[in-house]
């Protein structure tokens, strides 16, 4: 079996007082207030929004910073912010619910599934497309390793090119594309992290749903659960929604983007957001993704999966894995005598670093950044903040216990 990407690369100056938000009525609000001004300060971080639910209901939810450098408008609770790959667990449990209503078996082969059936083991088409299942897509699992030959969710222009498109292609052209690329490895043996694995299982959604994909999940995963708000992102500035944020880049880089050749845009605002619909394109806000995680707090109680699914979707891939793993659109970790946290972190180059987590003692929280990483030290924002919300969801929980 040929050696494949690890899972290290994943990990669970404006004013940046408290913006709008509900302070409340749970833990010490101060803890997660004052731990949320200090990190923004710390880093430089124009703008974020932390939310935090307990048992499913969200508790807090708070804007901090800048909605945009330059401007007076603050950050709010009900503020939206692209979440990147934070859309791939929402994808998921689509795709779950599908299987667990017998419309979709997780063995299935996803190509023929939404009509390509008839290029596979044609000619310049790797017979391996034949073996990879909506299992393996869900899991990274498909045979593509973007380290080994490239992310094609991020050359759409080469495709266009290739392709000879007068317009930038839409999913089906880039999986079009994709059936006469050869494989990295064979389908099931290893992992390695795949955008173009769920940019596929949007169009197995809209195939076996008969509905567009962003539809489709709004109906059937978030207005089961209230959430109102999110929906597909947008590409160039001046099309962002109302009450969206805007992108900052902390090293001001500029570049064409690929819905407007011949501009110059912050990069941020670069990428083709509407083709990243199923991997990366939802914009939300924090509590949005804290209802959401927290949906799955106690998993025999689950608004949206069985408790069968939801063990599922967090369950091994493979038979020894390590302590932490990915299973079928989220994180995983084993804390111990049968608990899990389950996560996803989101990553925009120039755009955004968010993580939203699902704790195994009822605790979840989302936390959305209105830019990637640290002014000072580069590293991602998500992975600095993913240990101080530990510590401060524990600290607030601990003062009220005691009081």
């Amino acid at each position: 079996m040929r050696a494949v990407i690890g899972l290290a690369v994943l990990f669970s100056c404006a004013c940046s007082s408290p913006g709008g938000g509900a302070a409340a009525s749970w833990g010490d609000a101060h803890v997660l207030d004052e731990m949320m001004v200090d990190f923004l300060d710390r880093h430089d971080v124009p703008g974020a929004a932390l939310a935090v639910s307990e048992d499913g209901a969200v508790v807090y939810s708070r804007g901090f910073g800048l909605v945009e450098l330059g401007q007076r408008e603050r950050v709010s609770a009900t503020s939206l912010f692209r979440i990147a790959s934070i859309s791939k667990p929402i994808t998921a449990v689509c795709v779950l619910q599908l299987v667990e209503r017998g419309e979709l078996s997780l063995e299935a082969n996803p190509f023929e599934l939404i009509g390509f059936g008839e290029a596979l083991g044609g000619a310049g088409c790797d017979e391996r497309l034949q073996q990879v299942t909506v299992r393996q897509l869900l899991s990274h699992r498909g045979g593509w390793d973007r380290s080994a030959s490239y992310d094609p969710m991020f050359q759409t222009l080469r495709i266009k090119r290739e392709l000879g498109l007068s317009t930038t292609p839409s999913a089906r052209d880039i999986i079009r594309f994709m059936l006469s690329e050869p494989l990295d490895f064979d389908p099931g043996e290893g992992y390695a992290y795949s955008n173009f694995g769920y940019c596929v299982l949007g169009r197995v959604i809209e195939a076996v749903t008969g509905q567009p994909y962003e539809e489709a999940v709004r109906e059937r995963v978030l207005a089961p659960l209230g959430i109102k708000g999110m929906r597909i992102g947008r590409s160039l500035p001046e099309d962002r929604a109302l009450d969206e944020v805007a992108y900052h880049d902390q090293k001001g880089r500029y570049r064409e983007p690929v819905k407007a050749p011949g501009r110059r845009v912050p990069i941020g605002y670069s990428h083709d957001q509407e083709v990243m619909d199923a991997h990366g394109a939802w914009i939300a806000s924090a509590a949005d993704l804290a209802r959401f995680a927290g949906a799955f707090s106690d998993p025999a109680a689950c608004p949206l999966l069985s408790e069968e699914s939801v063990h599922t979707m967090w369950a091994p891939q493979e038979e020894q894995p390590g302590a932490v793993w990915y299973g079928l659109g989220w994180l995983v970790r084993d804390v111990g005598e049968g608990r899990r946290n389950a996560w996803h972190n989101g990553l925009l180059t120039g755009g955004t670093s968010t993580i939203m987590v699902r704790r195994h003692d009822g605790q979840c929280w989302a936390v959305l950044f209105n830019t990637d990483r640290s002014a000072g030290s580069g590293e991602t924002l998500a992975g600095l903040i993913d240990p101080l919300v530990h510590r401060a969801v524990d600290k607030a929980k601990a003062q009220v216990i005691n009081r």
